[in-house]
């Protein structure tokens, strides 16, 4: 067993997958000399050259376009945005080079290629630096997008991503990158991939479910142990870890059993991940709720700059208590 970091998670990872695989490079502003904004790709540099990890001009656009055609040549490209607000310059061709080529050329163009880095909130970053992309890359058809919370699955599902032959779409969290797991000596093996499209079922409950993923299962886990302390209330947890493909059956599973649900989501409610996840309970799990699924989600509002307002947006464990409270009428 090992206590690692995340940070340390996606840097083994990438470390592993370019020793693996000739084919990996990666590409991105400050990822070679300077090792990474946030240090993810430190040291890959002098370990793997300059032809592995490349250092791209500011323009998103353009590196993006250029992995791509590397993708379509056989090379398997992991492009690193400083933030993936700065994502919105390249979504063109995440969208219409890489999501709908393979069903647009008949099965006969692949597009491996991973877009990873931050998304969502940091800490004081303001409007522009801010969103939650989820939902917005989730909605795309030919796009894997996957939201980890763990070091274990940072490092397995961005394996598995790497290896995948569709464009993935892996949303980091500058908030969790200096988090720390403890991971098996099983999960740190080279050998140990992770399964893309699966939610963990990481707290066994009975009354009722709390789905969430990436940074929110930090507040998830939080209000679980204040439920079962406070009122009793004996909560599953999910960690959802891949938003696409969905994992539904873990998710009907457990309404099935427990009656009750509560999503929550940092990014806005409207359309949101929270949304599609009450829209299938519903679909395929209405006679087993005792009570209509609730969501707790930002602020329908861009992200304020002063930190008071900043958490008044964002769902907090107050918040989902709350929530929960409300929905057993305690």
């Amino acid at each position: 067993m090992k206590v690692i970091t995340v940070r340390e998670a996606l840097n083994q990872a990438l470390r592993e997958e370019l020793m693996f695989d000739d084919r990996v490079f990666i590409a991105g502003e400050e990822v070679a000399e300077y090792q990474g904004a946030y240090k993810i790709t430190q040291e890959l540099l002098k370990e793997f050259g300059k032809k592995r990890v490349i250092d791209t001009p500011i323009s998103e656009y353009g590196f993006s376009g250029l992995a791509v055609g590397a993708a379509y040549d056989g090379l398997r490209p992991i492009i690193e945005f400083m933030s993936f607000n700065f994502s919105m310059q390249a979504i063109d061709h995440i969208i219409n080079s890489a999501a709908k080529t393979l069903y647009m050329s008949g099965g006969t163009i692949s597009t491996p290629i991973v877009f990873r880095g931050p998304n969502s909130i940091a800490a004081q970053v303001a409007a522009q630096h801010s969103q939650c992309y989820a939902s917005w890359y989730a909605h795309i058809p030919g796009l894997k997008v996957i939201a980890p919370y763990s070091a274990s699955d940072f490092k397995s599902l961005l394996k598995a991503s790497v290896r995948d032959n569709n464009p993935v779409v892996f949303l980091e969290h500058e908030l969790l990158y200096g988090q720390t797991h403890e991971i098996t000596d099983a999960e740190w093996s080279s050998e140990y991939i992770g399964e893309i499209g699966k939610a963990q079922v990481v707290i066994q409950g009975t009354d009722l479910t709390l789905i969430s993923f990436s940074h929110m299962m930090i507040p998830t886990l939080q209000t679980h142990s204040i439920l079962k302390e406070k009122h009793g209330i004996n909560a599953e947890v999910i960690d959802l870890r891949t938003i696409r493909p969905l994992d539904v059956d873990s998710i009907v599973n457990s309404v099935r059993k427990t009656h009750n649900v509560v999503i929550i989501e940092e990014g806005w409610g409207f359309c949101g991940v929270a949304s599609e996840v009450i829209s299938t309970i519903i679909e395929q799990a209405f006679d087993d709720l005792d009570s209509p699924p609730s969501r707790v989600t930002a602020l329908d509002v861009p992200m304020p700059y002063a930190k008071n307002l900043e958490t008044l947006v964002n769902p907090t464990t107050d918040k989902i208590v709350t929530t929960v409270e409300k929905l057993f009428n305690i």
